[in-house]
């Protein structure tokens, strides 16, 4: 299964996350940040603002990254290596095979994606990409659950039995 954005399933779903996208203001409304008032309150309150800001909050992970490659060279320059490498093997794929330094062996299209990983590998190692990855995770989660757990949702309880007279 080849990985591109003219998969159906995956544009679906890109789809799917902008139309789920809750306005900005919304997002940020100081106003209705509160504190839960049970632990029960502050499960609901969890669980329904990670369904309705899902794609807020998807956002603001991605910015992260953004935030975290952009302020480490050495990882923007192994992320610039990397994708310029698998970016020249897409370019190249159409003229032919790769013949090997002279010994007129040929490369796949995997040994030479191989290749570009192998020597990326090496960059990202130095470049702290592990720790960049493990702090990307750990800011997004915390983020996330304080938004989430602060953030009053609308009470619309439908469940509730209304009383009549007989």
């Amino acid at each position: 299964m080849a990985l591109s954005l003219s998969n159906v399933s995956a544009k679906d779903w890109i789809h799917k996350q902008k139309e789920n996208l809750q306005p900005w203001h919304e997002f940020v409304n100081t106003s209705k940040v509160s504190k839960p008032k049970s632990a029960a309150g502050l499960t609901k309150r969890v669980t329904k603002n990670l369904e309705r800001f899902q794609s807020n909050y998807l956002l603001v992970s991605v910015g992260l990254v953004i935030y975290c490659i952009i302020t480490s060279p050495l990882l923007l320059i192994a992320c610039a290596f990397l994708i310029g490498g698998c970016y020249f093997i897409r370019a190249r794929q159409a003229a032919g095979k790769v013949i090997l330094l002279g010994r007129g062996r040929e490369l796949t299209i995997a040994q030479q994606y191989l290749g570009v990983c192998l020597i990326s590998f090496p960059m990202f190692f130095l470049a702290g990409a592990g720790g960049a990855v493990f702090w990307v995770i750990g800011a997004s989660v915390f983020l996330v659950i304080l938004h989430a757990s602060l953030m009053a949702v609308e009470t619309t309880d439908d469940t509730d039995l209304t009383m009549e007279t007989v």
